[in-house]
């Protein structure tokens, strides 16, 4: 007879093939192609709340610096983005999907544990990707615009001069910011998704768009302190790594001691957020249609 110890084996081995098998291609997909969309459509928005963040000014100085140096600096650095953002989305939705299931049908894991654990794993899971998101910053500061001509060239000199090391510099503040921050979006998704729907495409369209704007607001506005200080030691090249924690009182001390001053940019943060999630929701709720 097999020993219990067998029995233990074999289920084990079981449940890691339904883990594996769980992740599905088609989620990948949905979400690779609602980033790509959404990116093309509100980079310049990006970009000033970007220099609002690396500078601390008002929107008004940072519309003026995109204006002074013209269209062709504007989708300037799209690239990593572009590339990093469909990558990371879809990770993001296709490890959810992945690690969520077996949670709940295999596991016995209660639902909302299930959500924030595979939430967590997805945006660990990005931030393999975090080197896109690192050259991002250096491109959309102008102090690097002539040191670095494109993507492929900061690439190269930052991993040449310094090493692969440098293109991770502020992956602590990433790691503290997309587990928490997908935990909370998918389950308020999917919590949104419980409301009453009307029927119609237009009004399906608008409820998706609407509940994607209203969590990614959210979340991000939680999460923004976090970014701030991940755009600030990003916009550095070589020398010393500060920690997180350091980081933040020294901006929080050049900025006047003030909290407001800190979250300068909050405001078209959340306007770009809304827009960005609210076009990412509604786009991949039809991809997955189509692609279903």
């Amino acid at each position: 007879m097999p020993s219990k110890l067998y029995y233990e084996i074999v289920e084990n081995r079981k449940k890691q093939f339904h883990l594996f098998q769980s992740f599905d291609h088609r989620e990948f997909l949905c979400g690779w192609g609602a980033a790509g969309i959404n990116i093309f459509l509100t980079f310049p928005v990006y970009k000033m709340i970007f220099r609002q963040m690396l500078h601390g000014i008002k929107i008004r100085s940072a519309f003026n610096q995109l204006h002074n140096e013209g269209l062709s600096y504007l989708y300037r650095g799209i690239g990593p983005p572009l590339m990093q953002k469909t990558l990371s989305l879809s990770v993001m939705f296709g490890v959810y999907d992945g690690v969520k299931k077996p949670a709940i049908d295999v596991y016995g894991i209660n639902q909302y544990s299930a959500k924030c654990i595979a939430g967590m794993v997805s945006g660990t899971f990005e931030a393999v990707l975090m080197p896109f998101e690192r050259v991002q910053t250096i491109l959309a500061d102008s102090y690097y615009h002539e040191k670095y001509r494109n993507t492929y060239h900061a690439f190269r000199m930052i991993y040449t001069e310094l090493g692969w090391k440098e293109l991770y510099r502020g992956l602590v503040p990433i790691l503290l910011r997309n587990g928490p921050s997908n935990a909370v979006f998918f389950i308020l998704r999917e919590e949104a998704q419980k409301l009453p729907q009307k029927e119609g495409v237009l009004y399906a369209n608008m409820q998706q768009f609407v509940a994607g704007a209203v969590i990614g607001a959210f979340t991000s506005s939680i999460f923004y302190p976090l970014n701030v200080v991940k755009v600030v030691i990003q916009s550095k090249i070589g020398g010393k790594y500060d920690n997180v924690l350091v980081v933040f009182k020294e901006i929080y001390k050049t900025r006047d001691r003030s909290i407001r001053n800190v979250y300068k940019g909050l405001n078209m943060n959340c306007f770009r957020a809304a827009i960005s999630w609210g076009i990412m929701n509604s786009a991949y709720e039809n991809l997955r249609k189509v692609i279903y």
